[in-house]
Order: C-alpha cells, then structure tokens, then sequence
C-alpha cells in the first residue's frame, strides 16, 4: 500500500533553516509528481510546493518562492524540502502527498515550529 513518512521537522529559530524529507513506498516512486503541503492551526492546507515524477519542473506557494526549494531522489524513494528564512508564518504541520489514478495520499505530517 502506498505509504508517505515525513521527518525533519521541529523548533527553529525566526530566520533560519530546516530540511523535510519524505519516504515513499508501495509505488512507482519515479513515476508521479509529489508535493509538499501544510496546515497552520485555524487555516485551511495549503500547497507549499510541487514537483514533476523526473524533478524538472516544480512550482511553489507565493509566500516559499525564493525560500523553500524542493527536490527528489528516485533512486531512495524521497522527496525533500529545504527552508531556509523561516518565520513565524512559516509555523505549521507539512504533509508529504502524492496523487495516483485520481486518489490522493498524505503523510502523518511533520511539526514545524518558528519560535525564539
């Protein structure tokens, strides 16, 4: 079965950077596109960013363009995602996920904390 598990995630400082990753099993890894998506407390899941199943093309939220950057290994199975200049904004649950034959799956998520 399709399985997502996110990690990286925990307390950092305003301005500064973390790095998620995401582990896929139980499909064609290199096969689809993947994306990075997060929920603040109160506010609807947003998309943070995306990225096409070969990496060539990836797309971004308006408020992580310049920011974050996203990135895949097909050969581990895994999907990344650096920020960098985080801020309080930035204070969510990501949640890996991927779309396949029209259902969509989703991580555990992981907490993401911007505190001084």
């Amino acid at each position: 079965q399709v399985r997502l598990v996110e990690s990286g995630g925990g307390l950092v400082q305003p301005g500064g950077s973390l790095r998620l990753a995401c582990a896929a099993s139980g499909f064609t890894f290199s096969s689809v596109g993947m994306a990075w998506y997060r929920q603040a407390p109160g506010k609807e899941r947003e998309l943070v960013a995306s990225i096409s199943s070969a990496g060539g093309w990836t797309n971004y939220g308006d408020s992580m363009k310049g920011r974050f950057t996203i990135s895949r290994d097909n050969a581990k199975n895994m999907v990344y995602l650096q920020m960098n200049s985080l801020n309080s904004e930035d204070t969510a649950v990501y949640y890996c996920n991927v779309k396949i034959f029209g259902r969509t799956y989703w991580g555990q998520g992981t907490q993401v904390t911007v505190s001084s």
